[in-house]
């Protein structure tokens, strides 16, 4: 599965990956210390494969200029219901503001509706409010923790409707290959 996108005169291409492809690791391990940096502490980001591999979830890579910047992937939180949890979404600090976090948002929303799902959950910190920022002006909406045992003065839980969203998706995207405070 390959998605290229063009901004800023440069190519944006997004890859499925394995969650412990090297490039996903080296993604993974910033966004740690990331999280490790601003908050303290960070839940690890050693994954799952197969949580993250068709048909339970799936984890994408993007690249520019060659280079590994960004990766997310969302897996099943509740099929019978249809809704995906959205984890791990990262970019490269030299690389933030210039639209990739939306088209990588973006794509795995389309995937996610093209393999059935009607809703979007996911987590942030309070203090990530670029984040936040794009969570909102993509149109997450705050709910209840779902998560046990997240701290309430820092842990946030979104979700999003897919399912209004699926005749524009299903357009767009064919179905992969199979290769902060909680309110």
């Amino acid at each position: 599965m390959t998605t290229e996108i063009r901004a800023s005169a440069e190519s944006f291409i997004l890859l499925g990956r394995r969650v412990d492809h090297p490039d996903a690791v080296q993604l993974l391990r910033a966004f740690y210390q990331e999280q490790v940096t601003r908050y303290g502490v960070a839940d690890q980001v050693d994954l799952d494969p197969h949580a993250f591999a068709p048909p339970h979830g799936t984890f994408l890579v993007g690249y520019r200029q060659e280079q590994p910047i960004a990766c997310g992937g969302f897996r099943w939180h509740d099929r019978n219901t249809g809704i995906i949890e959205i984890k791990k979404t990262y970019l490269a600090t030299d690389v933030r503001g210039l639209g990739y976090g939306r088209v990588l948002l973006s794509r795995l929303e389309a995937l996610a509706i093209a393999w059935g799902a009607r809703r979007a959950i996911l987590e942030t910190g309070v203090r990530n409010t670029a984040a936040l920022a794009l969570f909102t002006s993509s149109g997450y909406q705050p709910i209840a923790c779902y998560v046990a045992g997240r701290d309430p003065a820092i842990n946030r839980a979104f979700s999003k409707p897919l399912d209004q969203l699926a005749p524009l998706a299903s357009a767009a995207v064919s179905p992969p290959p199979s290769d902060d405070r909680c309110l």
